[in-house]
């Protein structure tokens, strides 16, 4: 496939990158910065700088002629969401870059306590530690969850990949997954594991407009 991947510079990102190139695929990387990006140079990499990933002219030329595209943009902190969200206006761009394109697949990084807490879950996680982690990260969920909206109601063949807590762990496949819900009793789950969600996930008819959720 040839894909274009937003937020390569990133754990998860520049995982995607790492394992699309090893699976063979064809790689366009916009980054802010390219020499954070941490990827040796390939035949099959183009890396491209773009300081502005709300703009969906620029990136228009950008998604062109892609079979899908990832996105692993996320506020690097929640006070850095508090201050200047980017998922939702990202997002935004790039699906209207996208539909000027002609592109239509797409799977995006979320988190876990965006979505629905799982059937089953205990007492103790479910009354307690969930809302004290959605509140102390408040304003990431906030910009997360007005990705997701965007997602929804643009005209892209879209997935979302919730998982919980991120290591840097190595990348392991055995991950367990729900498609349309969260999995139950996840805490955890590594960088390079959500990027082969990622990648899984545009190969998959089945997770079309779905939520996907992740974790070790």
């Amino acid at each position: 496939m040839k894909l274009t991947v937003f937020g390569a510079t990133g754990g998860v990102g520049r995982e995607v990158v790492r394992q699309a190139l090893d699976a063979g695929h064809e790689v366009t990387a916009v980054v802010r910065d390219a020499t954070r990006l941490g990827v040796p140079e390939h035949p099959r990499l183009g890396v491209v700088e773009v300081r502005d990933v709300t703009d969906a002219e620029v990136l228009t030329e950008f998604v062109a002629g892609r079979d899908a595209v990832i996105s692993a943009i996320g506020a690097p902190s929640n006070a850095a969401a508090k201050a200047a969200p980017i998922a939702g206006p990202a997002l935004r761009a790039i699906t209207t870059a996208m539909a000027a394109a002609g592109v239509r697949r797409l799977a995006a990084v979320s988190a876990a306590p965006v979505g629905p807490v799982p059937e089953g879950e205990g007492v103790f996680t479910r009354g307690v530690v969930l809302p004290i982690v959605r509140w102390a990260f408040r304003y990431a969920y906030v910009d997360l969850a007005d990705m997701e909206r965007v997602l929804a109601a643009s005209d892209t063949d879209w997935t979302v990949v919730r998982p919980p807590q991120l290591t840097d762990k190595a990348r392991t496949g055995a991950y367990r997954s729900v498609i349309g819900g969260n999995v139950r009793g996840g805490r955890s789950i590594s960088r390079a594991d959500v990027a082969d969600a990622l990648l899984a996930a545009v190969a998959d008819p089945a997770t079309v407009g779905r939520a996907v959720g992740v974790a070790a």
